[in-house]
């Protein structure tokens, strides 16, 4: 998430079934419009373009540190799940298949009203034999305003659960948050993974999977945290995600040891996470929770957030 997180639960392991997309053309008179698949080696320009198509005033989207989190699987991994749409050599639009029923879809910012494009796009999305989603119950985030979302209402997909996105200005100064911060090394990934499976209650972030994350393109701009209290406990953790100096940051995941929960922990590091960001350059931060989760709602506007419009993916049933 997107820059979208689960306060609760951690992402599990996804199998991605890829079929061989190659370039799919579509023509519309002078202009084409291509899908295709970047390889291992395409993943730099991927990640390029999602850095410079951030900005503060867009809506929530799909961010590099996206990609970032996705690395864990291993670099071929995020290559099969990434698809992209260029037309006349142009990258306009990026998908992430978080799992093989989920798009996460953005586009540059001067092609989210693009007609053609957007047409494309539902095209793509809707035919199994393109490669994109699968027959049977799909999901598609984009950004709010996308035309691709208003066409794919017009085709009957309908409106899933509101997901609430949060953003903190970081033009300003960040207060002090009572933890002692750690910056985990690779020599201390055991730290960082430890408390991850802690706090999600599921074994499935190792060790392993951490040095993957770190070894990917993304995590150049991005630094993992662990909070102690003053006992010297291991309390919380988050991992930041910038997208370059004056864009928006991402947090992706923050979660709070279970042991130590009740105590202001979550709101501290989010406040932690804020001024890695800052440091970082980033312009502000940005995280984004399912609505129905008003516990994170509540933790990270205690820690500064400012809640934005509601948004929500549109899905199609089997």
């Amino acid at each position: 998430m997107t820059a979208r997180i689960n306060f609760t639960e951690v992402w599990s392991p996804l199998e991605i079934h890829v079929r061989t997309v190659g370039v799919v053309v579509c023509d519309r008179g002078m202009a084409t419009i291509g899908l295709g698949m970047p390889g291992v080696v395409g993943l730099s320009e991927a990640v390029r373009v999602l850095r410079e198509w951030q900005y503060d005033a867009a809506p929530m989207q799909l961010h590099p540190g996206d990609l970032g989190w996705y690395w864990q699987f291993g670099a071929e991994a995020t290559a099969a799940a990434v698809r992209t749409w260029r037309r006349d050599g142009q990258l306009l639009a990026v998908g992430l298949l978080d799992g093989a029923e989920l798009l996460r879809l953005t586009t540059a910012p001067d092609a989210q009203r693009d007609d053609e494009l957007a047409r494309r796009l539902v095209e793509d999305v809707t035919v199994p034999e393109r490669g994109v989603l699968p027959a049977g119950k799909v999901a598609i985030e984009a950004p709010m305003g996308a035309l691709v979302m208003d066409l794919l209402s017009a085709d009957g997909w309908k409106t899933d659960e509101p997901w609430t996105p949060l953003r903190r200005d970081l033009t300003g100064p960040v207060e002090d948050h009572g933890l002692r911060i750690e910056v985990i090394t690779p020599e201390r990934a055991h730290v960082r993974t430890a408390v991850h499976r802690a706090s999600f209650g599921s074994p499935k972030f190792t060790d392993e999977r951490w040095h993957a994350m770190a070894s990917g393109l993304p995590y150049d701009d991005a630094r993992c945290l662990v909070g102690y209290d003053h006992q010297g406990n291991e309390v919380a953790m988050v991992t930041v995600w910038s997208a370059g100096p004056r864009r928006p940051g991402v947090l992706e995941p923050m979660g709070v040891h279970p042991d130590h929960r009740g105590h202001g922990h979550g709101t501290a590091m989010t406040v932690a996470a804020a001024s890695a960001l800052q440091e970082l350059g980033s312009s502000s931060a940005m995280v984004c929770t399912p609505s129905s989760n008003v516990g994170a709602v509540a933790t990270y506007k205690s820690a500064g957030f400012q809640e934005l419009p509601e948004r929500r993916d549109r899905y199609r049933d089997a």
